[in-house]
């Protein structure tokens, strides 16, 4: 019988000895090494022919969405499986989206841990037994998610920042008493009690922060939207003055659409986690880092995607280096015009 070299990756030696132990009883299994972070995983995965990849993505220099997809297109026939001690539900199933073949909590007993290897080596897929029921009875039982307006989506993206109700305050021109009130309605709306309970239902439910193309255009294109499809569109810049005026521009276009937004990688990453988007705006410089980063991790994520990268700066280098990234096309944004957006639209809307 053929034996399976397996690779273990977990940044804590006494676990690392704990799984072993159990991995020893499993047939024609070789444990060829052992790593306890990022570098290591990928040096290993270089260095030895792998068959299984067993690992703790909580590790040192290692983001899991983006390594996971890495990892999957680098080594498109290696088996996955994650042993974690997180049971979030979007963290599970944006690991799986990005590629892991299983998902195990650390918590079960580790003879469920040798089951999962076989499984996973067989060419099936695993999740934990308490993980995948709780899994089904949230996906059967789950609750619409509630339409916030304009300003409740704001103040909502204000608390994702961890801005107290003065900021809010100057950010939105309102007093505080008005923000306190808007902020109460929000709660009512989301059925939670607090900011941070308001904080996490939105990272649970990323959707909730698309703008309705209808309700971000402050005027309709003439003609008939009866033929328009369904599309999410994502626009990822660090100016939030811009962001809008892009959201505006795509409202006009296409209202069935659904936009969200985000001003840097963190952002634009969660929500590609969660949420297939049919194209993508991404400015080049975000901050301190920079869109084509982004633009290769978003691609991790969902290779299918279309980005198109923007910058108020066109320069020939970054134009090569957006386009290998995975970018279709790279814009100057005196350029992005009503237009090109709509080309754009089309262009993914056949």
């Amino acid at each position: 019988m053929k034996q399976s070299r397996l690779l273990l990756a977990d940044d804590h030696a006494i676990v690392r000895a704990g799984m072993r132990k159990t991995l020893e009883e499993v047939p024609n299994l070789i444990l060829v090494d052992e790593v306890g972070n990022g570098p290591d995983v990928f040096a290993a995965l270089e260095k030895y022919p792998i068959d299984c990849l067993l690992i703790d993505v909580s590790m040192p220099d290692f983001d899991p969405i983006y390594a996971m997809g890495v990892i999957r297109e680098k080594y498109p026939e290696l088996k996955v499986l994650v042993v974690s001690a997180h049971d979030d539900d979007v963290y599970v199933q944006g690991l799986l989206s990005a590629g892991a073949n299983g998902y195990h909590m650390k918590d079960q007993p580790l003879n469920d841990l040798k089951l999962a290897v076989q499984r996973i080596l067989d060419g099936e897929r695993w999740i934990s037994s308490n993980l995948l029921d709780r899994l089904i009875d949230h996906a059967q039982g789950k609750k619409p998610v509630p339409l916030l307006t304009n300003r409740q989506r704001t103040l909502l993206q204000l608390l994702q920042q961890g801005f107290d109700n003065q900021t809010i305050a100057q950010e939105t021109g309102l007093s505080v008493k008005t923000v306190e009130n808007h902020l109460t309605r929000l709660y009512r709306q989301l059925n939670v009690q607090s900011r941070l309970e308001a904080v996490n239902f939105s990272m649970r439910n990323p959707q909730i922060l698309g703008t309705p193309g209808k309700d971000a255009a402050e005027s309709t294109e003439m003609g008939s939207h009866e033929n328009q499809k369904d599309i999410n569109i994502l626009v990822v810049d660090d100016n939030a003055r811009y962001r809008k005026q892009l959201q505006r521009m795509i409202g006009r276009i296409v209202p069935r659409a659904t936009i969200y937004e985000a001003k840097d990688i963190q952002g634009a990453v969660h929500l590609a986690q969660s949420i297939e988007f049919q194209l993508s705006l991404i400015d080049v410089v975000l901050g301190d880092v920079d869109g084509i980063t982004c633009t290769r991790r978003i691609k991790a994520i969902r290779p299918n995607s279309r980005i198109v990268l923007m910058s108020a700066y066109p320069d020939r280098e970054f134009h090569k280096q957006g386009l290998q990234a995975g970018a279709v096309a790279f814009l100057d944004k005196k350029d992005l015009d009503l237009s090109t957006l709509r080309q754009l639209i089309e262009d993914v809307t056949p």
